[in-house]
C-alpha cells in the first residue's frame, strides 16, 4: 500500500490524521532528525516501501557494475564523458539556464588539456570542473558552511552574477535577505530560511545529519538534498548546487555513472519532485519527510534502470558491430583489429569521435604510422572524420557496417 501523506489525511479524517502522526512519529521505525520543518521536528519512517526501494537500488547498482565491466576501457571513458555532458546540460536546463553540449564539451576539453591559454573564460568551467571530480574520485569537502559556500562559488557563482549581479551572496557566507523557491509553473512554493544566522544554524544541522553514520547513507543523501532546498541558502543557483551535491554523494556510494543520470530523471519527473517538496514543507504534513524520501529513492532507482537499459543496448550494439570486423581489410593484424574496435566504440559511445592525439597515445605510435592505418579504413569508405578547432576526430560509419550485416 502506498504511503499516505499526513497532509492528505488532514483533509480526509482529522482524528485519523492525529493518530497516524503519533503512530508514525513514536513508532519503532521512526527516525527523528535534529531539524525542524514548519515548526515541527522532522522525521521519516523506515517503512516497507522505503526498505524495498533501498534493496532495489543496491541490486541495480550491482547489475550496473557487472555491465560496466563488460565495456572496453575506451568505450567506458567515452560513455562517461558523454553522460557527464548530458548531466550538466540538463541541470542547467532545469533552472532555465541555456548551455549547449558544445559549450560544456569545450569546457571539459579545456580542463582535460589543462589549457593555459588566455582568452574568454568559459562561464561553465567551474561547474564542469566540479563534476569532473565525480569521475576522478577526488574528494569534495562537505563538512562546514564554508564548504557549501566554496562549492557554490566554484560551480554557479559566475553564472548567477552574469545573469543578475544583484543575486550574488551578500552575507558573510549566504544571503542576507529573503528568498523564495518557485515551482515549475513559476508559483512560489516555499520561503527559504532567514536571516543568515538562521541559515547557518540550519545548515550546520543539515551537515551533521549528512554525516550521521547511524542512519543509512542512502537516506541521508536523499534528505540532505531536501534540507539544502528547504534552507535555500542563496538567492539563485540553489537547484544546481543541490543537484551537484546529490550527484557527488551518489558517486561516493554507488557506481559513478549513476551520478550522471540524476538531473535527467528529476527533469522528467519534475512535477513529482515539486509536489513531494511542497507536501513536506506544508505545516499540515507535520514534518514527515517520508514522502520526499520515497520520491527521491524512486528517482534514483529510475535513473539506475535507465542506465542499466542504456548499457545493455550499447553492449548489444557493440557486439553486433564487432562481429563484422573479421570481414574488414587486414583485420588479422592486431593493430588494425584494435583500430576497428576503437573506431566502432567511438561511434557508439563518444560525443564526436576519438581524436588523433588519443589514437596516437593508445597505440604508442606516430602520426605517419597512424595515418597509414586510418587510410586502410578510409579506402573501405568506413571512416568518418570531423574537424573541430584544428583537431580531427574519427569514428566508424556504422551505416556501412549495417549494410554489410544485412548482406550476410
Amino acid at each position: 500500500m502506498a504511503y499516505q501523506t499526513l497532509k492528505k489525511l488532514y483533509y480526509a479524517d482529522h482524528e485519523e490524521y492525529r493518530s497516524t502522526y503519533m503512530q508514525r512519529f513514536s513508532g519503532e521505525n521512526a527516525v527523528h532528525m535534529d531539524f525542524d520543518v514548519a515548526g515541527y521536528q522532522a522525521f521519516f519512517v523506515n517503512s516497507n516501501e522505503v526498505v524495498e526501494l533501498g534493496y532495489h537500488i543496491f541490486a541495480l547498482d550491482k547489475e550496473i557494475l557487472k555491465l560496466q565491466t563488460q565495456l572496453p576501457k575506451v568505450a567506458l571513458q567515452q560513455y562517461s564523458r558523454r553522460c557527464l555532458i548530458d548531466e550538466i546540460v540538463v541541470t542547467n536546463k532545469i533552472e532555465g539556464v541555456h548551455s549547449s553540449r558544445k559549450e560544456i564539451g569545450d569546457a571539459l576539453t579545456q580542463l582535460e588539456e589543462q589549457s593555459t591559454r588566455r582568452g574568454k573564460k568559459n562561464v561553465f568551467l567551474g561547474l564542469v570542473n566540479k563534476y569532473l571530480k565525480l569521475s576522478s574520485e577526488e574528494k569534495v569537502a562537505l563538512q562546514t558552511c564554508r564548504d557549501i559556500r566554496d562549492i557554490y562559488d566554484e560551480i554557479v557563482l559566475d553564472e548567477v552574477v552574469s545573469e543578475d549581479k544583484n543575486n550574488a551572496p551578500d552575507g558573510v557566507l549566504f544571503r542576507k535577505d529573503m528568498a523564495e523557491v518557485y515551482g515549475e509553473t513559476g508559483k512560489s512554493i516555499h520561503k527559504g530560511k532567514y536571516p543568515e544566522s538562521e541559515i547557518i544554524s540550519y545548515m550546520d544541522k543539515a551537515l551533521q545529519f549528512l554525516h550521521d553514520e547511524s542512519i543509512a547513507a542512502l537516506y541521508r543523501i536523499c534528505l540532505f538534498h531536501y534540507m539544502i532546498e528547504y534552507i535555500h541558502p542563496f538567492y539563485d543557483g540553489n537547484g544546481r548546487l543541490g543537484r551537484f551535491i546529490l550527484s557527488y554523494c551518489i558517486s561516493e556510494s554507488f557506481e559513478r555513472l549513476v551520478a550522471y543520470r540524476i538531473s535527467e530523471t528529476i527533469k522528467e519527473n519534475i512535477s513529482k519532485y515539486y509536489t513531494a517538496f511542497s507536501t513536506c514543507n506544508d505545516p499540515r504534513n507535520l514534518a514527515d519527510l517520508t514522502p520526499f524520501l520515497i520520491m527521491m529513492l524512486s528517482m534514483i532507482a529510475s535513473a539506475m534502470e535507465d542506465l542499466k537499459r542504456s548499457l545493455q543496448e550499447k553492449l548489444l550494439s557493440l557486439e553486433r558491430y564487432l562481429s563484422v570486423v573479421p570481414r574488414l581489410h587486414q583485420y588479422q593484424t592486431s593493430e588494425m583489429a584494435t583500430l576497428y574496435s576503437i573506431l566502432i566504440q567511438a561511434s557508439l559511445f563518444s560525443e564526436k569521435g576519438i581524436s588523433t592525439q588519443e589514437l596516437i597515445s593508445i597505440f604508442d605510435t606516430n602520426y605517419t604510422t597512424l595515418g597509414k592505418r586510418l587510410a586502410i579504413v578510409k579506402d573501405q569508405e568506413l571512416l568518418s572524420v570531423e574537424k573541430y578547432k584544428n583537431k580531427k576526430y574519427y569514428a566508424m560509419k556504422l551505416q556501412e557496417l549495417d549494410d554489410m550485416l544485412l548482406l550476410s
